[in-house]
């Protein structure tokens, strides 16, 4: 059943991102497509990312194409914490319970609704970042400081990136500032 849907537009280029939340006695599912520019071609990700009841991250997808280049990932989580990226095991990730698409805001909400802070609470949360130009799958620090019921203060050093997001009640990105905002929800 869908819970939430949202549509985001680029701010540091061109580009949009439609994105759907459901919910099932099973857990949570996002799906979605971006459309954006990467290094002068056009690029088209589907994505879905499926979680637990508790939004611990379970499994992720993505295929589509950059330019002319096709991809596909299949990224897989145990209950163990053990990572794999189209089957083969990932080190380092250990301590990551979220999947971060780089592509897209959509994959900060499994961190805000795991995290699940109240107003003045902050947190560490790690998570296995894929980057999908680069075909990796990585460790990408961050860190998130529940401001309001409608705002965290969101910090990624590896990028040097530290701004206040805007959220909607379903925990999606409203504001992403520099990045992306919400166009329709």
């Amino acid at each position: 059943m869908a819970v939430a849907c949202i549509l985001w537009r680029r701010l540091d280029s061109p580009g949009h991102d439609a994105c759907r939340l459901l919910g099932s006695d099973a857990g949570w599912q996002i799906d979605g497509v971006a459309v954006f520019p990467h290094e002068g071609m056009p690029a088209c990700l589907s994505y879905q990312v499926t979680c637990d009841r508790a939004w611990r991250t379970q499994q992720g997808q993505v295929h589509g194409w950059l330019g002319g280049q096709a991809v596909r990932f299949s990224i897989a989580r145990t209950s163990g914490g053990t990572w794999t990226l189209n089957g083969a095991v990932i080190s380092g990730l250990h301590t990551c319970v979220d999947l971060d698409l780089g592509f897209t805001p959509a994959t900060n909400l499994l961190q805000i609704r795991r995290l699940a802070l109240t107003e003045g609470q902050s947190a560490d949360a790690p998570v296995a970042w894929l980057d999908v130009a680069a075909g990796t799958l990585d460790l990408l620090q961050q860190r998130y400081e529940c401001r309001s019921q409608s705002s965290y203060w969101y910090q990624a050093p590896r990028f040097d990136y530290a701004g206040l997001l805007e959220v909607t009640p379903d925990g999606f990105v409203r504001r992403y500032p520099g990045l992306w905002e919400m166009q329709a929800g």
